[in-house]
């Protein structure tokens, strides 16, 4: 299955392509079942790289037209060298980008062009649980805060539904806000 990519509109984002996608997987279900993958290196202390390059999706092996890479490390706070964002601010990155990516592909099915958009996304954790001081707080966050700043050619209320359908879709949020099972194993 091949899905073409023509001239986007007003957001840049190729809308009649994605609903073209929706009806060919309607059609053939087992085509949208994906498998994404990263794989992750140790470089040295807390500082790693994860590499994107390989999918497997619409019934078959799948590349990226390049390899992508996210270095993770810890700021000097943390007696680290600060090679790149700690796990959980990449989290946060993930979190924002899958909102923004569905607000605006909603905005470009709604007709409605976006000038600009931002989102800020605050994650609160406290360290007590990960560093062994306390077993009975949490590792992760407590709470995540998301908040956008957009200018777009429409109503307050218009946008506001934007960033609902662009939540109620989001892949992300629903891995954060849902978690399925993580299994992990020594090999």
């Amino acid at each position: 299955m091949t899905i073409e990519i023509q001239t986007p509109q007003k957001n840049g984002v190729n809308v009649q392509a994605i609903l073209e996608a929706r009806t060919a997987l309607t059609e053939a279900p087992e085509a949208g079942k994906f498998i994404w993958r990263a794989s992750c290196e140790w470089l040295d202390g807390v500082h790693s790289r994860s590499t994107i390059e390989s999918f497997y999706g619409l019934g078959e092996e799948q590349k990226h037209d390049r390899v992508f890479t996210i270095d993770a490390d810890h700021p000097p706070q943390f007696a680290a060298p600060d090679n790149g964002a700690t796990p959980v601010e990449i989290v946060l990155g993930a979190l924002a980008s899958c909102l923004m990516a569905g607000l605006a592909s909603v905005a470009e099915n709604r007709g409605i062009e976006l000038t600009s958009a931002k989102a800020t996304v605050e994650g609160d954790m406290d360290l007590a649980g990960i560093l062994g001081i306390d077993a009975d707080v949490r590792n992760g966050f407590k709470s995540i805060r998301v908040h956008f700043d957009i200018d777009a050619d429409a109503s307050a209320e218009d946008i506001a539904a934007l960033v609902a359908q662009s939540q109620k879709r989001s892949a992300v949020f629903d891995v954060i806000t849902n978690p399925g099972n993580v299994h992990v194993t020594v090999g």
